[in-house]
């Protein structure tokens, strides 16, 4: 038997009320349960980042970052993405890497989510004080997860040390659509990456090289601190790339997109239902400003560039019939880990709940049988070192500085003014 869990119930429920077999429902619809006054969303904070090698070796810097480097005429270009397609060098999809990278940043860098107390000494060594951990992808998708329709998802969660670590897998839909993508699909899912390449370079006043391969194994990733609510969270996301040539303040990096040139009116509403959602939540997640896109045609070729602000794209869906609302989609979020934290009780690294999502149905979140180690993600080699003290580094406080308070009240008031329903 299956239990479903209204929002107006999260403040009652009690640990230790798992059902029969262990499952329980969160209502995912109708949506407008969640049209009301936009959660408290924490500017969010750069902590830390690292690079993957094109071996997909981890390494603390910032060596494989790379710089925007704009076209002289952005209105006028000619980036053949399909150069180069036989010869890119790929990711090995079979390798599951989970959140290891997160992780071995997390052993890196422990310090940064010590507490201090008053005399300056420092709380439990194993407690990161963090109430989530996961991908930004993953926080992507929960937030699109109100008005998505084709895709489905499954997380697997697990309690450790007082922190909830989420790692998304495949689900047997995805595996399918995979297995049966044609050569033609799989040749325009790269053209995201040969965009990359016209417009980057290793240096900010370098050159593009479109010449190379393009190797999607090496990748630079932000590490980012913010708070949904009550809610601490610690996620890790891709970045396309610094942008140097904006006078912003804050972040300085920019996401790159590629899209149809737009001729129909159909085109447009399909772009702005279905992309523009998931492009605002994934940037919107890491404070990014801004997005690129480079408008193509059916043959890979761009034409032109378009900038986006980030904030501003709910703003692009006034002419929609029933638009997505980003109060809706943080509100979903919201009350979905209040649901996560009132259920997932058992702290123990080898204990593994599934979260599971179809488009129409509810959510249902089912404990795993405790010798299952099917679903299990978090290595030994982290779990262990956390039994173990960290040399003495220069202490870091958890609190923001007051110069990120102030930061943080001017992004939440930029956001309240297209979040609020009714404006």
């Amino acid at each position: 038997m299956k239990r479903t869990v209204d929002y107006s119930e999260r403040q009652n429920l009690q640990t230790g009320t798992e059902t029969e077999n262990n499952s329980v429902l969160f209502r995912t619809h109708p949506t407008s349960r969640f049209d009301r006054k936009p959660p408290v969303f924490r500017k969010p904070n750069e902590i830390g980042n690292y690079s993957v090698d094109k071996n997909r070796l981890f390494t603390q810097n910032r060596s494989n970052m790379k710089y925007f480097i704009p076209p002289r005429n952005p209105n006028t270009v000619n980036f053949d993405l399909t150069i180069g397609y036989k010869e890119m060098i790929r990711k090995d999809e079979s390798k599951k890497e989970y959140l290891d990278y997160i992780l071995r940043w997390i052993l890196c860098n422990k310090s940064k989510f010590q507490l201090q107390t008053k005399d300056g000494t420092k709380q439990n060594n194993r407690d990161l004080h963090t109430d989530f951990i996961c991908w930004r992808g993953l926080l992507t998708k929960l937030l699109c997860t109100p008005y998505e329709n084709r895709d489905d998802w499954l997380i697997a969660i697990t309690k450790c040390n007082n922190t909830i670590y989420m790692c998304e897998f495949e689900t047997e839909h995805r595996k399918k659509n995979k297995a049966e993508m044609t050569e033609r699909q799989d040749e325009m899912s790269c053209w995201g990456w040969k965009f990359e390449q016209y417009v980057t370079a290793d240096k900010p006043d370098g050159t593009p090289v479109t010449t190379e391969p393009v190797n999607n194994n090496e990748e630079y990733s932000t590490v980012v601190r913010s708070r949904l609510e009550s809610h601490s969270l610690v996620f890790s996301g891709e970045v396309d790339a610094m942008d140097t040539t904006s006078g912003c303040e804050g972040c300085k990096y920019v996401e790159f997109k590629t899209n149809r040139e737009i001729e129909y009116n159909r085109q447009r509403q399909n772009f702005q239902r279905f992309k523009l959602i998931k492009w605002w939540a994934q940037s919107y997640l890491v404070g990014i400003p801004k997005i690129v896109c480079g408008y193509r045609d059916d043959d890979g070729i761009v034409h032109r560039l378009e900038t986006i602000n980030t904030l501003d794209i709910p703003n692009q869906l006034q002419e929609m019939r029933d638009p997505w609302k980003p109060n809706v989609s943080l509100n979903f979020l919201d009350q979905l880990l209040t649901f996560i934290k009132a259920n997932v009780t058992e702290d123990n690294p080898r204990s593994v709940y599934l979260m599971s999502w179809q488009p129409g149905r509810d959510i249902q979140l089912c404990k795993q049988p405790s010798l299952s180690e099917k679903y299990q993600f978090l290595p030994e080699w982290y779990t262990t070192n956390f039994q173990e003290e960290e040399p003495d580094k220069k202490k870091t406080k958890l609190e923001e500085s007051s110069s990120d308070k102030s930061n943080s009240t001017k992004y939440l008031n930029s956001v309240d003014k297209i979040m609020t329903p009714g404006k």
